[in-house]
């Protein structure tokens, strides 16, 4: 196969696959606004109440409504590590937002060199999204995530040389049922710890359930200030819904439309429970050895369809004077996949590369070697193509040498095709004894081709989905790896690369005069289909392109020079 047929091919597989996405996040199916009501969400099992956990009270139910009109506001405390600044309000007890320090919403430059830091957990109406927690009894009073606690400070800092700020919230029922709520941070990370203590000064025994669940709406789609950033946001062909997993099931994953086509109720030991977004997840880590119920539903709500995925644990029973703890951890951060591996089992699958896993995972692992080898993402990518380019240099070899011979070979194909003019067949049975006579392959390049291209789209992948590389500069104008070159210098370079290559490549003859003019088209092709890539996979592509140049020249240049040996050597003789 020579080149130009490899960047026919390549094109046609890339557009596909880029049409394919768009068709998917244009035309296909968006989350539904039929929402569940809790008397048909009760029917489901666990969605509603505590069904299908093992000693759990079955009359219970979490309720799904906001406090009551007319009750007393909660206060608001601001709890502020070197990472995250959280918000929870004593109203529930729940965290109601998050900031992400170190992820500002848009680029530092010189004229904003402190921008916002992208909020996760939020409480404004059209981006709600809640991380709630409490207790259920069928016999008692419980505080659940519309109960007002008390707290003793509305501001916590994480001081010079402190690594952990602890945050309690009580209530105290008239019974002598105590509840302890306290959330825990630590330094340097996005774990938050909850324990839910409960002290049972009553006459009688209580019984109850702890719960954790995420709520959130769909957020109106992002605001673009021109057509490149519309259609180059990567975030448009991301996952966005639940996502779970199970030492049997493993990793799953429910997207809001399915919410209310196929809602979840599972048993899981050893699990987790989250909601998923571009680059973030917030997941509830349950403790790994107690049986916790996972459900979903959706809830009618005037901002549009409330999403809502709860974990459920088994009974808990406190005898009179006696106290018992339920204990969970919320990661609310980014997919940082080394850091994912250690907090919790299968939770690195959050970063979900999909059918180019086996690809972008190994990928992304060297990548992130070399970065730390570098300090630059762009640099980077450039040794990894180096890498790459050495390791399948072997099996490259074959195709350079060919166009090479081919190239020796053209003017003898001319005469070839000036001989048979339109007769194909004949052209084409000549061709196949000049090739056999000198020794060609002109499918020589198959193999690598196949090789680089799924490369080529894992990397798309990691750049889209590594949060890593967001925002991450390379050089010059180029502040974010993984969005799209704001001048089109990378992709003109690219384009430039493209026409060297095919004054290196000889055209094959015989060629239909249609693909012919394809061809001379695919440099201006390329450059319209780079415009809208990461400005990361350009670069890739630019430095692999120029590496091919380079090998073929030295590939074309050696038999050059072992021709004229040969031909010296003959003419002495």
């Amino acid at each position: 196969m020579n080149q130009t047929r490899t960047f026919l091919l390549f094109a046609l597989v890339a557009v596909a696959y880029l049409l394919w996405n768009a068709w998917e996040k244009d035309y296909g199916p968006q989350p539904s606004t039929s929402v569940t009501t809790s008397a048909s969400a009760e029917k489901t099992g666990a969605a509603n109440g505590t069904d299908g956990v093992p000693g759990a009270v079955t009359a219970a139910k979490v309720p799904v409504d906001a406090a009551p009109a007319g009750e007393t506001a909660g206060q608001l405390i601001t709890v502020t590590t070197d990472v995250l600044r959280l918000t929870i309000d004593t109203r529930g007890g729940s965290l109601i937002r998050s900031e992400l320090l170190g992820y500002p919403v848009t680029p530092r430059t010189k004229k904003n060199p402190d921008p916002a830091p992208i909020r996760l957990l939020d409480d404004r109406g059209e981006h709600f999204f809640a991380a709630q927690d409490g207790l259920i009894s069928a016999s008692g009073a419980a505080p659940d995530h519309r109960t007002l606690f008390q707290a003793a400070r509305t501001r916590y800092t994480l001081d010079p040389g402190q690594n952990t700020i602890e945050i309690p919230l009580t209530w105290t029922d008239a019974s002598g049922v105590r509840v302890t709520k306290r959330y825990t941070v630590h330094r340097g990370s996005y774990v938050v710890e909850l324990s839910q203590e409960i002290d049972n000064g009553s006459a009688s025994a209580w019984t109850g359930n702890a719960y954790r669940q995420l709520q959130r709406v769909v957020p109106p789609p992002p605001v673009h200030s021109n057509f490149l950033e519309k259609f180059s946001d990567q975030s448009r062909y991301s996952f966005f819904g639940a996502a779970w997993y199970s030492p049997e099931k493993k990793f799953d994953k429910l997207a809001f439309d399915k919410f209310s086509e196929d809602p979840l109720n599972l048993v899981v030991t050893g699990g987790w429970l989250a909601m998923e977004q571009h680059y973030f997840v917030t997941a509830w880590l349950p403790p790994a050895n107690e049986a916790q119920t996972f459900s979903t539903t959706v809830l009618s709500d005037p901002n549009g369809p409330r999403y809502l995925v709860r974990d459920m644990g088994p009974s808990i029973t406190v005898a009179p004077g006696q106290q018992q703890t339920s204990q969970a951890r919320l990661y609310v951060g980014p997919k940082l996949r080394e850091q994912l591996a250690t907090i919790a089992p299968g939770l690195e699958l959050t970063l979900d590369y999909g059918m180019f896993s086996i690809v972008a995972s190994p990928l992304h692992w060297v990548l992130n070697q070399l970065e730390k080898l570098t300090g630059n993402w762009g640099f980077a990518i450039i040794l990894l193509v180096l890498l790459i380019n050495i390791a399948i240099y072997k099996l490259s070899e074959a195709q350079y040498v060919s166009a090479a011979r081919m190239r020796k070979l053209k003017p003898r194909m001319d005469a070839l095709k000036e001989r048979y003019g339109d007769d194909k067949q004949k052209m084409q049975q000549a061709m196949m004894e000049l090739y056999k006579k000198e020794k060609i392959n002109p499918v020589a390049g198959c193999l690598p081709v196949l090789i680089t291209i799924p490369i080529f789209f894992a990397l798309y992948t990691v750049l889209r989905e590594s949060v890593e590389l967001r925002q991450a500069p390379f050089v010059g104008w180029i502040h974010d790896l993984s969005a799209a070159d704001p001048y089109f210098v990378l992709p003109a370079i690219y384009v430039l690369v493209m026409l060297a290559t095919q004054w290196m490549m000889p055209q094959q003859p015989g060629m239909d005069p249609t693909q012919a003019k394809m061809m001379k088209f695919m440099p201006l092709m390329f450059a319209v289909m780079f415009a809208f890539f990461p400005a990361g996979l350009v670069v890739y592509y630019i430095v692999n392109g120029l590496c091919r140049l380079v090998q073929q020249w030295w590939v074309t240049r050696r038999i050059d020079r072992a021709d004229a040996a040969k031909g010296q050597a003959i003419a002495k003789g």
